[in-house]
């Protein structure tokens, strides 16, 4: 097998590359304190360790350890403090363990994941996160906290599922999902929220607290 070193400086690999499933060609980089590279063929790798960072299209990772494997190194596994920040999309992902196919553009995480929003101001946590870039659809799993806040106040979402479609500004919620927004309780089958209007659709067996200003 052989293997390259490269340390113990800053090494920044730039590669552009035309991928099989983009018309245009695009920028990947990647930069580490330290550096193990895998030339065997068929087995090629690198890995990154120390300040790991990648760069590619609008994506940023950094983490503790990265390793970059595939057909242009189509592949990302992250571990350690891992942070990632997708300026187009308008969100900051921290976790411990990822999982990143950037021809597909699907992030995986396993174990427990926080996710803020910055276009909807809303912060969401989870123990599975799967986001599909191209469709800007965010699948959120076991034990899903979501907290939204605007100028009417804080919105505090519970479920075990969340669908979050950034296109269409809405968040879908199944498993026992309860919503508090302005003092006011629901739980149902299904709840859908429109982030936009704060509108919130309730389906299946509907139960809620509300408040009124005499019960105040």
């Amino acid at each position: 097998m052989n293997r390259v070193h490269l340390l113990p400086c800053m090494i920044l690999i730039s590669l552009v590359f035309l991928s099989p499933l983009y018309s245009e060609e695009s920028t990947f980089t990647f930069s580490a304190d330290r550096t193990e590279a895998v030339l065997s063929q068929g087995k090629e790798k690198t890995v990154l360790s120390g300040n790991a960072v990648v760069k590619t299209n609008a994506t940023v990772i950094e983490a503790d350890r990265i390793e970059l494997y595939g057909e242009d190194f189509r592949f990302v596994i992250c571990s350690g403090d891992i942070r990632v920040t997708d300026e187009e999309q308008g969100f900051i992902l921290n976790c411990r363990d990822l999982f990143f196919d950037r021809e597909t553009e699907v992030t995986r995480v396993q174990g427990y994941t926080e996710m803020v929003d910055l276009k909807n101001s809303m912060v969401v946590k989870g123990s599975f996160f799967e986001n599909h870039g191209k469709d800007n659809i965010s699948i959120i799993q076991i034990g899903v906290r979501i907290l939204k806040d605007d100028e009417d106040g804080a919105m505090v979402c519970r479920a075990e599922f969340a669908r979050y479609s950034r296109d269409e500004d809405l968040l879908e919620l199944s498993g026992m999902p309860r919503v508090n927004w302005k003092g006011d309780n629901y739980s149902a089958s299904r709840i859908s929220i429109d982030l936009e209007t704060d509108e919130i659709t309730m389906e299946g067996k509907v139960s809620g607290t509300m408040y009124t200003q005499e019960d105040e």
